[in-house]
């Protein structure tokens, strides 16, 4: 059977997939802004604005707690165990080259009569 990526019967858990993917996308976010926040810190010489770069930052260390534990709830990151998360990542490679393959875009992008649209 030919795989139509354009059913949505071809997007069978990518919600699951995509929250993984947007949850590890924000942590390395917040792990580049804390890096970011400690450099700021470092290089201004303004008490008060130390003082809110430190406040922003502790901010993003209780963020970063929070999405570390939602993710270790969720099975998406297993900092405790390297064997899973090494299975963890090689899957995700696994898939990123798989996505990577697709032809997402068929020569016959015609879709009349899939959905219910409107006679014209």
């Amino acid at each position: 059977m030919i795989m139509d990526y354009l059913d949505p019967q071809g997007a069978e858990h990518m919600p699951e997939m995509a929250d993984a993917t947007f949850s590890t996308d924000f942590l390395l976010s917040i792990k580049s802004g804390i890096h970011t926040y400690a450099i700021a810190i470092t290089e201004t010489t303004s008490p008060k604005l130390r003082n809110a770069f430190y406040r922003q930052m502790e901010q993003m260390i209780d963020l970063h707690e929070e999405l570390t534990d939602l993710m270790i709830n969720k099975g998406w990151l297993y900092p405790y165990d390297v064997g899973k998360q090494v299975e963890l990542d090689l899957k995700s490679v696994e898939n990123a080259l798989f996505i990577a393959n697709m032809k997402l875009f068929p020569n016959d992008t015609d879709r009349l009569g899939m959905f219910a649209t409107p006679n014209k």
